[in-house]
């Protein structure tokens, strides 16, 4: 069962970007997730408006706050802020907001714990995804496996293997070519028996910005 975020001008905002920093198209790094979780009462927070801020203008607002995304501005604790803290350790910097982008399976905001199945996925939504992949200027793709999984089952990514390729000293990839790299790994909410993993994870994506930071 899935939940859609009670906010008519979250979703309005959802409606016109389905996607939050860069447009994908245009990123260099795209982290494919599940659904944008936001917290109920996300219009009473003092950082709604920083939100709105952030979905009109990803990139512009990374460079103007000076940190990726508005649940990591002083004050707000609700859902959210432990992914992005998780986020945050890889180490992008402002100069690099032109580059990063994030996109969902699911087309719209949600609220709450929720379980998503195949039904709710829009295929308009999934094959949109397959184009910036693939299509757009995207070297460095991160898909944890608990998303991969729900992309396999959708029968829309013909290219997703039930299991990524394990490679010794680096993240394993579910696909890879001269064009892009497709990267596995944890999601970055995980905790408890999962952390040293993800910190393993985590410093391996940063090798990865560095290296690209370089070739600039």
């Amino acid at each position: 069962m899935i939940t859609r975020h009670p906010s008519s001008t979250l979703n309005c905002a959802f409606s016109e970007k389905p996607f939050q920093g860069q447009h994908p198209e245009e990123a260099r790094f795209l982290f494919i997730g599940q659904d944008a979780n936001y917290d109920h009462a996300i219009e009473k927070s003092s950082i709604f408006k920083d939100v709105l801020e952030y979905h009109a203008d990803g990139v512009g607002f990374w460079k103007k706050h000076g940190v990726h995304h508005p649940f990591l501005l002083p004050g707000y604790t609700g859902d959210g802020r432990k992914y992005h803290k998780n986020f945050a350790r890889i180490g992008f910097a402002p100069d690099l907001a032109e580059h990063v982008s994030f996109v969902e399976l699911l087309h719209f905001p949600t609220v709450g714990r929720n379980n998503l199945d195949i039904a709710d996925l829009s295929a308009e939504h999934l094959s949109f995804l397959n184009e910036v992949i693939f299509y757009g200027k995207a070297q460095y793709v991160f898909i944890p496996r608990v998303v991969a999984t729900l992309m396999h089952k959708s029968g829309a990514f013909s290219w997703m293997p039930q299991q990524p390729k394990r490679m010794p000293e680096q993240l394993d990839t579910w696909f890879s070519s001269n064009k892009v790299t497709i990267f596995a790994h944890l999601h970055f909410s995980v905790y408890g028996k999962f952390e040293a993993k993800k910190a393993m994870e985590i410093s391996r994506i940063n090798k990865i910005v560095e290296h690209f930071r370089q070739q600039l």
